[in-house]
């Protein structure tokens, strides 16, 4: 595995804003420290126009892609960027706040794995044993069983157990978007057909491995996933916009609407949404800040000993013709400029995101607030942006002060 260096703790002063509240324009705030003479060199190249490319994706986003809104939170040394294109609210046309918080969907598998592996480094929980171990009984049917299942091939789906989301229709989902759905419910849906294959044996995203990786979290330590979450991360590393809501139906604080596009008919406001839906395996609520904050923490070693990190960034290949490869709830992602970054991306009803860093604490998160609905291009173009974001040079101004 190649070295991972240690993120440059980063002292941010107030930011400036500049704000253009016209559907689809672009605005962008940033916060900078203090400036050494290899940045000011850099300063040439990126501070007349800081991330224009970047800025040009998120346009795209909310024109041609569809998206009502889209934010780009880029965090490194030097300071943090936000850029937001579009609105907020289709009903009042207000611009999306630099601070907004959102749905994560998936990115909560990477929260989870972190609190399964810090169990592990504890010795109260063992990557090889079987599931069977911590969870009797709970994989049994048509050919699932927890006794041939380890803890490892959970995280990192290799376990061959079904994905209960491909027996739920998006539109059952929307149909009663503030229902409560009990976990064991869901894993049952799941359950109710033979495996992918047999474990180990292939890889397949499943989101009922998070659910029950969920599930070995609240029978080991006593507590439900969500509150060894907020005791072992968010309050460690101070993440004032990150939650894990249970069965809360809004998003506290400021925070963009979220839409679905379930037909031609138009924009659906599903900003109200119950995400037990979504369990372990998606229904966390964060920000660009604190998203860029946690994936730089835990690869640089602030979260997990170095065996554990190491088990977490030990990848297999996916299939997928980016060269994306999974690790446990991280995965590692080509760079167009060389290298490999690590992340994840997120779905939920209402918000589509993206995040990553790379190996020198240069972190971005992305998000726009249309889930499903989004044009084909949405996804590519949401990865181009994270990828562009963490090649381009940083904009650093010779002089020390922001630049927007």
């Amino acid at each position: 595995m190649p070295r991972y260096a240690r993120m440059v703790g980063a002292t941010f002063a107030a930011a400036a804003a500049l704000t253009m509240s016209t559907y689809g324009s672009v605005s962008a705030a940033q916060t900078t420290g203090s400036t050494t003479g290899a940045a000011r060199a850099r300063a040439a190249v990126s501070a007349a126009a800081p991330y224009a490319d970047v800025r040009e994706i998120l346009q795209r986003l909310t024109t041609a892609d569809g998206a009502p809104g889209a934010l780009a939170v880029v965090s490194d040394a030097h300071g943090r960027t936000v850029m937001t294109s579009g609105v907020a609210d289709t009903g009042t046309n207000a611009p999306i706040a630099a601070g907004s918080r959102f749905r994560i969907g998936s990115m909560t598998k990477t929260f989870v794995a972190t609190v399964v592996l810090q169990l592990v480094g504890e010795h109260r929980v063992e990557l090889d044993a079987p599931v069977e171990r911590y969870l009797p009984g709970v994989i049994r049917g048509n050919g699932n069983d927890g006794r041939d299942i380890t803890v490892r091939q959970l995280l990192q789906h290799t376990s061959g157990v079904p994905n209960y989301l491909e027996y739920l229709t998006p539109q059952q989902i929307l149909d009663d978007p503030l229902a409560h759905h009990d976990v064991r419910e869901l894993v049952d849906i799941a359950l109710a057909h033979p495996p992918l294959f047999s474990p180990g044996t292939g890889w397949k995203y499943s989101n009922t491995n998070y659910l029950l990786a969920g599930m070995l979290i609240e029978k080991v330590t006593g507590h439900p996933y969500g509150q060894e979450i907020g005791r072992r991360i968010i309050h460690r590393l101070g993440l004032r916009d990150t939650s894990v809501p249970g069965d809360e139906t809004g998003i506290p604080g400021t925070h963009p609407r979220g839409y679905a596009k379930p037909g031609p008919s138009g924009l659906l406001d599903v900003t109200e949404f119950n995400p037990s839906i979504a369990g372990a395996s998606g229904a966390m609520i964060s920000s660009g800040a604190d998203l860029d904050r946690f994936l730089g923490a835990l690869v640089n070693g602030r979260l997990l000993r170095p065996a554990e990190l190491r088990a977490m960034m030990t990848t297999r290949p996916t299939g997928d013709s980016s060269g994306r490869a999974y690790g446990l709830g991280l995965q590692s992602m080509p760079l167009p400029c060389g290298g490999l970054y690590w992340g994840h991306d997120g779905d939920i009803v209402g918000f589509k995101t993206m995040g990553g860093v790379t190996p020198d604490g240069r972190a971005v998160t992305v998000m726009a607030n249309l889930d499903p609905g989004g044009s084909n291009a949405q996804s590519t173009d949401m990865h181009t942006a994270v990828t562009t974001a963490l090649c381009e040079p940083s904009p650093v101004a010779p002089s020390g002060h922001g630049v927007s």
